[in-house]
């Protein structure tokens, strides 16, 4: 999976549980909390969204790496690919 596959990934989930949020031009570099009116309740669930759907566990003291799209996918894109391999 690449860095770009992993951003529409989560924009797809975003869109899944914040279905009202216009995601047509959400900044990569900027924190989605910022962009987004995105509670620590959404936040949660597109966490637990990643897991069930991929299997992928976050720590909860990584949360602080899921802050922006980039950020996202530079931490979430090995773990995808570790996770088919």
């Amino acid at each position: 999976m690449t860095k770009e596959e992993c951003r529409q990934l989560v924009l797809r989930i975003i869109a899944d549980i914040a279905p009202d949020e216009d995601l047509s031009d959400v900044k990569k570099e900027v924190p989605l909390r910022e962009q987004l009116e995105l509670d620590s309740m959404d936040f949660l669930d597109i966490v637990m969204e990643i897991r069930k759907k991929y299997g992928i566990e976050v720590p909860e003291d990584e949360y602080s790496q899921l802050e922006s799209l980039e950020s996202i996918a530079e931490y979430l894109t090995p773990k995808f690919n570790s996770v088919k391999a």
